[in-house]
């Protein structure tokens, strides 16, 4: 005897919302923290600014304004999701999660919810689940949500890590498709040099010395090994990028666009060039204006691109993220249709 199971269907993605906070922090403000300068940055990543999310701007009420932008866009309702899941590495709660949050204050509490840690790969391992679910029936419509407030995390002095991170939010509703438009995902990790990047210290180091306070101990902020994480990122985040075009059947001349993490625009650069993509492809950069959003910068690539160039719906477009684990994940999909 064996299970009937339904016939494998299509994914698509049908929409993409983002929320930019609304604090603009240019070079400017930075560089006398870490005694260095715009020049300087702007030479190694590409980043003239980032934005910083308020008090009154958190994790949920960023995800929350991202997921209704999609939700609208797609023409549906948050009673037409099934599924949410939530990418993130810095809602502050352990549990109960950042997505059953969001779904109780998106106005459906009943509905599957939960988040991923993936660090700035967990966008596409939301696409590859939610395409997955969507595909075997197991879920009709899916939010991703792609969310992060690093400054809550990061050291201003920390010369390594001060400059490169931003906040905000980005979401995309997947959903059934008559032909497949989410392709296979390549991922995986390097997880012997997961020590590369971290968040540290850990919260046990509060309860272990119980007389002691962050003043001694120190808050958990984010930290790399630069050169480390570089040199991993331009040696072999391009080649998974071409796997996954090899997976999903698709040349680099048949892309519209190549949207990956927006982590550095050298590292950007590099890929382009491994890739060998034609001066046809248009290159997310939006890196340069909002620094690196960790799970939230994809999505957020994405919109500002299709606004950008509305020419773009309903082309292909490469989708690749890395970072914290070592772990990666990339697709091609067909951008969403225009609203």
């Amino acid at each position: 005897m064996s299970i009937k199971l339904p016939a494998m269907g299509n994914s698509q993605i049908l929409s993409v919302g983002s929320y930019r906070p609304k604090r603009l922090v240019p070079n400017s403000e930075i560089v006398d923290l870490i005694d260095s300068s715009d020049e300087w940055i702007q030479q190694r990543t590409g980043i003239q600014s980032r934005r910083f999310a308020g008090p009154d701007e958190t994790i949920i009420t960023m995800a929350q304004a991202a997921c209704e932008s999609a939700l609208l866009r797609a023409k549906l309702t948050i009673a037409d999701i099934d599924t949410v899941i939530v990418a993130t590495i810095t809602y502050p709660v352990q549990a109960p999660s950042a997505a059953t949050d969001l779904v109780r204050v998106l106005g459906n509490p009943k509905i599957a919810a939960f988040d991923i840690s993936a660090a700035c790969a967990g966008f596409c391992y939301g696409v590859a689940m939610a395409s997955d679910l969507v595909r075997a029936g197991t879920s009709k419509n899916v939010l991703v949500v792609g969310v992060e407030k690093i400054s809550d995390f990061l050291d201003m002095s920390d010369r390594g890590t001060a400059f490169i991170f931003g906040d905000g939010a980005g979401a995309v509703v997947i959903g059934q498709s008559s032909e497949p438009l989410i392709g296979p995902s390549v991922w995986g990790s390097d997880a012997d040099s997961r020590e590369a990047i971290t968040l540290s210290p850990a919260y046990t180091v509060f309860r272990n010395s119980p007389d002691k306070g962050v003043a001694e101990l120190g808050w958990p902020n984010i930290s790399q090994q630069g050169q480390a994480v570089y040199r991993w990122a331009v040696f072999t985040v391009g080649k998974v990028a071409i796997k996954a075009l090899a997976a999903a059947g698709v040349s680099p001349d048949e892309l519209g666009a190549f949207i990956p993490h927006q982590a550095n625009m050298r590292i950007i650069e590099s890929m382009v060039k491994e890739m060998k993509l034609p001066s046809s492809v248009v290159i997310a950069d939006d890196i340069r204006v909002n620094g690196n959003t960790s799970a939230a910068s994809i999505p957020l690539a994405m919109d500002v691109l299709l606004e950008q160039h509305p020419e773009l719906h309903g082309q292909l477009a490469l989708l690749i993220g890395y970072g914290a684990g070592l772990v990666y994940a990339a697709q091609v999909v067909q951008l969403p249709p225009k609203p």
